[in-house]
Order: structure tokens, then C-alpha cells, then sequence
């Protein structure tokens, strides 16, 4: 049998990923922060978009009146710009930098200039946390051949800088600068509290140990009875184990909500935040200019790829918009009710409500933030696997842990829950889990573990009797 060549015609679906639809995806999976970046760059490179700093509206599923949604947004947001005079905040770190504090106070020693140079050079040297970000070889070697530099010079330089304040800076270790903080408390101690200035001394060369709560075990190194010890772990506790705090401008963090959810005559509805939803457009000028010219080049692309990138931004708020308005819909006992009341939720039930893809509710929820009336959420932490109760219900993780906080923050202090026993206590409520998932949910939360809880309380008793 012989075969011929032939001409079919046939019909078949296939998934393209065009370049629209890619941008589309990534612009949905950014942050805020992220969201910003992207904009920025193409603000940059594409001379046919401009920003509208100032936007209109809100894009909203049913608009609130304005004098509604100025007082609401009063009441949820807070302005730390108005907290920035607060007594609270050091003198000290007020309009300067740790650097420039430490060349303020090196200018008053009556140092000579070489070690001035010394110690100028090693303060460019201390990072944002007050330590000494390399070693004195490490510095000896990135000076200059010609100051020819004696490694017992630059320690002495060290020791200089070690002298400033704040109690601390310029040390290469954590276990270094609480011994220069102890150093500085040792004119100011007498008797008992002298005796547990030297333990404490003794324990900052096994602060693993004393951050594990392994205080049998330190007695015996120490060779110390465990009263000394509480008292040398009380003074260690009121040490600072970052000596820039004060100037890291980065210990502060914000985070600003994507999403507001509020109620509206007896519902919960979701808007897109004002100060987070960017609003570009065709520069007018440069339209007109090209339509009367009608010729096809560079610059028609990129009005092409200037609509592209607004329709994608649409689609995106859009997007998070649905899912924001489900997700309030699905919990709005939570709202009501607060974190105990939350329902379990997967990313399957989102989808199949709004006809998307799962993957599409992922990148819509990642990194992405709710202000609710218990505060901020990020929208993944609605989502959770169901956990039976023994009443036949579905609880969620989340719900959970704020009952296990409930259950914490009645425990004595001196003799905290194990595990096993907040087991127990969630049996009581209903929840009946086991005790491995119990630690999981703790470690979750930053809860430490009842030993350390324990040696914790024994420590902050010293303190407060001190």
C-alpha cells in the first residue's frame, strides 16, 4: 500500500502565553512595594505614560459617600509623623546618625590626631547595630600601606571607640558588647549585686546555653547555685543587645493595607486603598501629536504597550477586588466576631466562586493586606485547612491559636503549660488536637517552650525585686 501526501484542515484550543498576558500575571503577583518598582521603571522608560498623583476616586464595589470614607480612614490609620517629637525617642538620635554621634563625641577626647584617624576609621567601620563589622586584621588590612598601622594601635583605637557611648559600640559580638555593658555597671554595684555582675560576666561566654534555658547545666559550668544565677540572667535582661537601635531608622516597620474592609447597611464590603491604587494615563500632548502625524514607529509602540500596562493595572485591582469582597463574604463571622470566629477557607472555594484559577487566588492574596476591625491581616492568612471539633464543627488553624493565646495568657507565671496540658485545655473547648501539632501552632506564634517560659518568669521576678 502506497501512501500519498495530503492536505488536512483541523481545529484545536491551546493556552498562549502572550507577552500581555505574562505582564498581566507578574503585575497580580507584586506587592505594593513591588507594584511601585514596576511602575516606576516603566514611568522611566516609556516617555508616553504619566502618573495622576491625585486620584478621584477610590475603585470600589459600591462607592461610600466621601465624608463616610474620610472618617473611616481616621479612625484606621494612625500618622507616626505626628509621634515624631515624642518625648520617648533618645535626644541623642533625633536628626543624627550613629556615625555621626560617635565623631561628635571622638572630637571632644583629647586624642591625638593619628588616633583620631584611628578611630575615625573604625567608626565608618560599626554598622547600623552598633558592631564592628569585620575584624581588626580585616581593618588593618583595607587602610592605607603608608599609615603603616601596629596591630596593638589599632586595639587601643579600639578600646577607644569601645568607651563611647552608647554602652556596647564597636563590638564584634553579641557575647562582647553585654560584657562592655556589664563592664560599665561594675562602678555602680556593690556586695550581692557584685557577685552576680561576675556571673553574668562568666555567662556571656555560654549565651547559647542561657538562650536554650539549659540553667542546670550552666550552674554546673559556672559552678554556681541557681539563685546567683537568676540574678546574673536578671541583669543580663536589661542589657541592649543592639546599641544603634536608637539610630537604625529600619527598626521600624509599617505596613500599609491593600484592601479596606468595612461594613455598609448591615454588609461587609471591600475597597481598594486610595494611597495604593496608581492611576496612569496617555500623555494627551504626545497622543495628539501622533495622531496627527498617522505614521506607524517607535513611539506608536509604545502607546500600545502604555495602554497594555493601564489594562493590566485594572485587571489587577479588579482582581484583588473580587477576591477581597469573597473572602469578606466567607468570613464574616471573623469580622463580627473576631479571630476565633474564623471559618476554614482553601483557595478552591475562592476560585470556583469567582471562576478563576487557583493560581490566580495565590497571586492575588500573596503579599497583600486587609485592614479589618482586629487589624491588619495579610489576605493567605483567611485561608486554612479545616480542624474538626469534637461537636461535629470546622474550626481553622488560626482560630486555634488565638484560643491556645486565651489559654497562655491565663497560665501562672511561675508555672507555665506544657504542651501536653494545652492539649488537654483545647480538649476541654473542644478542639481536640495532639500535642506535636500543639508545639507547631506555638512555634507559629513565637511562643518560646515552658522551660524557657519558666527561667523567663524566674528572671523578670529578680528584675522587679530589684
Amino acid at each position: 500500500m502506497q501512501s500519498h501526501p495530503s492536505l488536512e484542515l483541523g481545529q484545536h484550543q491551546q493556552l498562549v502565553l502572550t507577552p500581555q498576558l505574562q505582564q498581566a500575571i507578574r503585575l497580580l503577583n507584586c506587592s505594593s512595594q513591588e507594584l511601585e518598582q514596576e511602575l516606576s521603571r516603566a514611568l522611566e522608560d516609556n516617555p508616553m505614560l504619566e502618573r495622576l498623583d491625585a486620584p478621584e476616586e477610590a475603585v470600589r464595589s459600591e462607592p461610600l459617600e466621601a465624608a463616610a470614607q474620610s472618617e473611616q480612614l481616621e479612625r484606621w490609620w494612625a500618622q507616626p509623623a505626628a509621634q515624631a517629637g515624642s518625648d520617648d525617642i533618645p535626644e541623642s538620635g533625633r536628626g543624627q546618625t550613629l556615625e555621626e554621634f560617635l565623631l561628635q563625641q571622638l572630637h571632644a577626647t583629647r586624642a591625638t590626631e593619628r588616633d583620631r584617624a584611628l578611630v575615625a576609621a573604625l567608626i565608618t567601620a560599626v554598622d547600623e547595630h552598633g558592631y564592628l563589622d569585620g575584624t581588626l586584621d580585616e581593618l588593618a588590612a583595607a587602610l592605607p600601606d603608608e599609615w603603616e598601622v601596629d596591630p596593638d594601635e589599632l586595639a587601643a583605637a579600639l578600646r577607644l571607640l569601645q568607651s563611647f557611648d552608647p554602652p556596647g559600640v564597636g563590638a564584634r559580638g553579641l557575647a562582647e558588647c553585654l560584657a562592655l555593658q556589664l563592664g560599665r555597671l561594675a562602678d555602680a554595684v556593690g556586695g550581692e549585686d557584685r557577685e552576680a555582675l561576675d556571673c553574668a560576666r562568666r555567662v556571656t561566654a555560654h549565651l547559647d546555653l542561657l538562650a536554650a534555658g539549659k540553667f542546670s547545666r550552666l550552674c554546673d559550668l559556672l559552678g554556681c547555685e541557681r539563685g546567683l544565677l537568676d540574678r546574673a540572667h536578671a541583669l543580663i535582661l536589661r542589657l541592649e543587645p543592639r546599641p544603634g537601635r536608637e539610630w537604625d531608622p529600619g527598626d521600624i516597620h509599617y505596613v500599609v493595607p491593600d484592601v479596606l474592609l468595612h461594613r455598609v447597611r448591615g454588609h461587609w464590603e471591600a475597597s481598594l486603598n486610595p494611597a495604593l491604587a496608581p492611576r496612569l494615563r496617555i500623555n494627551q500632548a504626545y497622543a495628539d501629536c501622533l495622531a496627527q502625524a498617522g505614521e506607524a514607529g517607535p513611539l506608536q509602540e509604545q502607546v500600545r504597550e502604555a495602554r497594555t500596562l493601564i489594562r493590566s493595572l485594572g485587571q489587577r485591582q479588579q482582581t484583588i477586588l473580587r477576591v477581597a469582597q469573597a473572602i469578606a463574604e466567607r468570613q464574616r463571622a471573623f469580622l463580627e466576631d473576631g479571630p476565633r470566629a474564623l471559618r476554614p477557607l482553601v483557595l478552591r472555594d475562592i476560585a470556583q466562586e469567582l471562576g478563576l484559577h487557583e493560581s490566580t487566588i495565590s497571586r492575588a492574596t500573596r503579599q497583600k493586606y486587609a485592614q479589618t476591625p482586629w487589624g491588619i491581616y495579610e489576605m493567605k492568612r483567611f485561608f486554612g485547612a479545616a480542624v474538626q471539633t469534637s461537636g461535629g464543627e470546622e474550626t481553622s488553624a488560626l482560630a486555634i491559636q488565638d484560643l491556645m493565646k486565651a489559654i497562655l495568657s491565663g497560665e501562672p507565671a511561675g508555672r507555665p503549660l506544657s504542651d501536653g496540658r494545652i492539649a488537654e485545655l483545647l480538649a476541654e473547648h473542644g478542639v481536640p488536637i495532639a500535642r506535636r501539632t500543639v508545639a507547631k501552632y506555638r512555634e507559629a506564634m513565637g511562643v518560646p517552650a515552658a522551660a524557657l517560659r519558666k527561667a523567663r518568669a524566674g528572671a523578670a521576678e529578680t528584675v522587679n525585686a530589684k
